[in-house]
């Protein structure tokens, strides 16, 4: 797309999936690498760099049928960005959120 910067991540050894990430070229923003345990399949993590501030954004696909493994990089991913300013976005296909109280169950 014209006037944006594009961050990807290819969903490997399979047809379709992965995610794209585009942000607007008047950003300075720089894609980043999570910790092993935490580099997830269907995610991409960039830093936008606003005057003296780092954000730190993240686009995660999060499959139904999601094994063990993926789902706790996943997590570990949550919780290592979040130690710092982030947005995280994306479609998590979790079903049981109470959004009452946006509790998980299950």
């Amino acid at each position: 797309m014209t006037g944006y910067v594009m961050f990807s991540r290819d969903r490997l050894g399979r047809r379709g999936g992965g995610v794209i990430l585009y942000i607007k070229e008047s950003i300075q923003a720089y894609e980043i690498k999570l910790e092993k345990e935490a580099e997830c399949e269907e995610a991409v993590w960039c830093n936008i760099v606003t005057g003296n501030s780092t954000l730190t954004v993240g686009l995660v696909y999060r499959s139904p049928n999601i094994s063990i493994e993926e789902n706790e990089k996943i997590h570990n991913a949550i919780k290592e960005v979040s130690k710092r300013d982030c947005i995280i976005m994306g479609d998590f296909n979790h079903g049981h959120v109470e959004m009452s109280t946006v509790y998980a169950h299950g």
